[in-house]
């Protein structure tokens, strides 16, 4: 179910149009300088036109001044001192392209004339029909220019956005390069296979932020996947004793049956006991598989459970593993104690230990005992090889002489992590093993 998800994921990436980041980056950078540049010109424009408009003004203002002191002096109006201004005392007197404009338009002051004129004109405070008319053309600056300016910013324009590509390129291209480095890292690869710790490699930034947040997403897949693996490896490995019950009491119930229709009652109340018993035997070893599976610590309740039945127990349905080996196993009187646990994660943890106690162990003795709240199971087997000794508690480390997977001792490594009981394995060749699991609840 995985592997499929997986491969409908990756076939909606890969035919998803691919836009290119930097790319982005630059056309947006490029229109935006473009508006700017727009917007800066328009305003140029305004302000020379109104820097113009304001000189030709205050040199009337002037000459208004001038024209209005020599009038209350002198009773006459004086001749304007500038030969680009006119007096005129009518609007008949005005150029014609004064006169027709100013019947729709009475309150405006600027007018174009005949063969590129341009007036200004100027209505006397306090004083009706009087006139000052300015041919200001020889004034202009902006206006005979404007082509000119046009051309000029326009051009302005284009190295500012050509300047704003390659500013927007290298600043795109230093964006995205962390980005594409992090894609191409997860880019289509399986998660066990991306390195640990690679958020480290990207800078202090929102990038860090995201290559953490993956790292971190990661690392949780990755644990999911291994507990996925370990709980159908586990499953396998602790359900084959309880599955061999089952089917052998329903063998020799058959067999039974089939030689005598008048069975006895108890033999078969027997056999339906060892039915039951590892029926339920079954159920809280995948209670306990599945919450070693599970990411978050569960509430499994705890129980004050008697060691010693639980021992015995084990030691029975490991006892085929005895069988010809003059093996004596010794259960101490200590063990007939009362421990407050889960009773199917220590049914699991008996059931690995004293199962690779029998199986390794060809004569001598099996020593069960607890003291202190440590459980010791100690052999007289051959012991567990050097070259392995280090690593017995890994998946799949097992000693030359194992008919098993290798996967009884990584099940109760695990199981103490999860409960927080502390696991050590002491051990030479042959010279026997001791496990001692010390119990913190």
């Amino acid at each position: 179910m995985t592997n499929k998800t997986s491969i409908t994921t990756n076939t909606k990436v890969n035919t998803k149009k691919y836009h290119s980041l930097s790319r982005r980056i630059v056309a947006q950078f490029c229109i935006f300088t473009l508006i700017l540049s727009c917007l800066y010109g328009l305003l140029s424009f305004s302000l020379m036109y109104d820097l113009e408009d304001s000189f030709i003004y205050n040199a009337m203002d002037d000459e208004v001044k001038f024209l209005i002191e020599g009038y209350q002096q002198q009773g006459q109006w004086p001749k304007p001192r500038s030969n680009n201004m006119q007096l005129h005392f009518s609007k008949d007197s005005l150029p014609d392209a004064v006169t027709s404009a100013l019947v729709t338009q009475p309150n405006r002051g600027e007018f174009f004339g005949e063969n590129g004129l341009y007036y200004h004109l100027y209505v006397l405070p306090d004083f009706q029909e009087v006139y000052l008319l300015a041919e200001v053309s020889g004034m202009l600056l902006v206006r005979p220019m404007s082509g000119s300016l046009l051309k000029f910013l326009l051009a302005a324009s284009f190295v500012l956005m050509l300047l704003a590509c390659i500013i927007a390129w290298l600043l795109g291209r230093k964006t995205a390069k962390p980005l594409q480095q992090l894609a191409d890292l997860v880019d289509g690869v399986a998660p066990e296979h991306i390195p640990d710790n690679f958020s480290e490699k990207f800078p202090a930034n929102e990038i860090g932020i995201l290559a953490n947040t993956l790292q971190q997403t990661m690392a949780r897949i990755k644990t999911a996947l291994a507990r996925e693996k370990s709980f159908t490896r586990d499953v396998s490995h602790e359900l084959r004793t309880p599955v061999a019950i089952i089917k052998n009491a329903v063998e020799v119930y058959q067999n039974c049956q089939n030689l005598d229709d008048n069975t006895d009652k108890k033999a078969v109340a027997a056999l339906m006991k060892r039915i039951s018993d590892a029926s339920m035997q079954m159920e809280q070893t995948v209670v306990t598989l599945l919450s070693l599976a599970r990411e978050e610590q569960t509430s499994i309740k705890k129980t004050a459970v008697n060691l010693m039945a639980l021992i015995e127990q084990a030691v029975i349905d490991h006892s085929y593993l005895l069988n010809d080996k003059a093996v004596e196993v010794v259960v101490d009187d200590n063990t007939n104690s009362k421990i407050y646990l889960q009773q199917g994660m220590l049914k699991v943890l008996l059931d690995n230990l004293i199962s690779n106690a029998f199986q390794y162990t060809d004569k001598g003795q099996v020593q069960i005992s607890y003291l202190d709240n440590r459980l010791i199971i100690a052999d007289t087997g051959a012991g567990i090889e050097a070259d392995i000794a280090d690593k017995v508690t890994e998946i799949s480390v097992k000693g030359s002489q194992s008919t098993g997977y290798g996967f009884g001792l990584s099940i109760v490594k695990r199981l103490c992590e999860h409960q927080d009981w502390q696991l050590k394995v002491t051990s030479s060749n042959n010279e026997g093993t001791e496990v001692s699991v010390l119990f913190d609840y």
